[in-house]
């Protein structure tokens, strides 16, 4: 009797960089996409410092922001060092909160994030969404002085 045939291997997660991700006006097509339109601005960067700690990549926004992701696959995973980067004013400037929502629903929140802090770890998953919406809030009218990262930020899919 011939050996069967072994299962065809699942093709290895896909990792896209929030810093690589293309604009689009819709949701649609193969790969995520920031959602032109329904997001803040976002400076797309490379070499990120937040509390003297450098990031290969990641965005940088100002709060209030919010950013919208059309995943257009399935998505298991999102990835980010949050914190105030290096570059904001060392004084005066307010704390920000940080929030990764999938489709309308929050799925974790940061303590209020001030300069100098530590960045904090995120790691969540995603299945099951079809949008990612990640958001800065200032917690003081100073908070609009800083400037926010979301470092090595990341999403993980099939």
């Amino acid at each position: 009797m011939p050996d069967p045939e072994p299962e065809p291997k699942p093709d290895p997660p896909r990792v896209y960089q929030i810093n690589e991700l293309s604009y689009g006006f819709f949701d649609g097509g193969e790969e995520p996409k920031v959602v032109f339109g329904e997001s803040s601005w976002m400076w797309q960067r490379d070499n990120l410092f937040i509390d003297g700690t450098r990031y290969a990549h990641g965005v940088s926004v100002q709060a209030p922001s919010s950013l919208v992701i059309a995943l257009n696959r399935q998505c298991t995973g999102y990835d980010a060092v949050v914190g105030i980067d290096d570059l904001s004013p060392p004084l005066g400037v307010g704390g920000v909160r940080f929030s990764v929502y999938g489709d309308d629903k929050r799925l974790w929140r940061s303590a209020v994030v001030r300069p100098g802090d530590s960045p904090l770890p995120v790691h969540l998953g995603i299945s099951g969404h079809a949008r990612v919406r990640l958001v800065v809030e200032n917690h003081t009218p100073f908070g609009r002085a800083a400037v926010a990262d979301w470092a090595d930020s990341r999403l993980t899919c099939s």
